[in-house]
């Protein structure tokens, strides 16, 4: 078997990325997997870290990897994780696609997430250019339009989680529609509320057969089962999202009742000792810069770990 690496890294993303630029200042050599594929693939532009504000994801992963060259302890392997396990020895071996092995004394899982859609026609096709998951991350650039909406469905199919939302959206359009499709207790339970506490929102509980993305800027138009159809200029919605693969269920780890893996702060350590996780899974709070903290927790963490058994002493943790 081949000279170990430090620390396997499985994820390209923000969390890998932030988790690799902390381990690289202690010299421990490491590998980083990146799949290629990114929960904000479909976006154009990443917002709320400062100096990057506006610009594509991609800028910012090639410009992290660039970073890396200086110190000569990473290698990208531009492939997929399918497999891993620990051996005997306590190493972790990790398999990709094409029947490739590594293996490594440390691993920090940043496989992140995947949102699962709602089942309606056309959601797809309006996702990132007109449903918006995020109103820090996206938005701001529809500021002033008249209308727009919200599902209150899934994750945010409750009083409290839809008016979260839409008073977010209320600071972009004049007026905002929140729309139950189909649930009449639940449109019932928003009226009674904005009954006691009036804003310039409205309830509309129609079942909506489909949605269309508009040809002008991010303006979706709902089309309702009674054959009714309105335009907003955006839609405002959170998805359900669950863990990206496989790779925890392998390792065994521990999750949270939000279905996440558990993690123990301050250097999100796994219920697997020598497995850390970083990113969006890990933790309910799945934004951009948590990302970056959580992978810098991760990356400080794992070689702390490691440095402590290479002389047989005991970590602080």
């Amino acid at each position: 078997m081949a000279n170990p690496a430090d620390i396997l890294i499985i994820g390209g993303g923000p969390a890998g990325l932030s988790a690799a630029a902390s381990i690289v200042r202690q010299a421990h050599s490491i590998v980083i997997f990146d799949s290629g594929k990114y929960r904000n693939e479909a976006s154009n532009y990443m917002h709320t870290l400062p100096t990057w504000d506006h610009r594509h994801p991609k800028e910012f992963r090639d410009a992290a990897k660039k970073d890396f060259e200086r110190y000569g302890t990473v290698t990208l392997e531009n492939a997929q994780v399918k497999s891993i396990k620990q051996t005997d020895e306590g190493l972790f071996e990790a398999t990709v696609e094409d029947g490739r092995t590594w293996t490594g004394r440390k691993v920090i899982l940043a496989t992140g997430v995947e949102d699962v859609f709602p089942d309606i026609p056309g959601y797809a096709d309006c996702w990132v250019s007109g449903i918006f998951h995020c109103l820090y991350c996206h938005g701001w650039e529809e500021t002033g339009v008249a209308t727009s909406g919200v599902l209150a469905i899934g994750d945010i199919g409750s009083v409290p989680h839809a008016l979260h939302i839409a008073r977010q959206a209320l600071r972009i359009s004049k007026e905002v529609t929140i729309y139950t499709n189909g649930n009449e207790q639940l449109a019932k339970d928003l009226r009674s509320a904005l009954e006691k506490s009036p804003a310039p929102m409205k309830v509309d509980s129609r079942a909506i057969a489909k949605l269309v993305k508009a040809l002008n800027r991010s303006e979706v138009t709902l089309h309702f089962e009674d054959g009714t159809e309105h335009t907003e200029g955006f839609l405002a919605h959170k998805p359900e999202a669950k863990l990206r693969g496989g790779l925890h269920e392998q390792l065994g780890l521990e999750l949270t009742p939000q279905s996440t893996i558990k993690v123990n702060p301050p250097f999100s350590q796994t219920s697997v000792k020598g497995v850390f996780a970083a990113g969006d899974a890990c933790t309910p709070m799945q934004t951009l810069t948590n990302a970056l903290s959580t992978g810098t927790a991760a990356g400080a963490g794992a070689p702390l770990q490691l440095q402590a058994e290479i002389w047989n002493q005991n970590p602080l943790f």
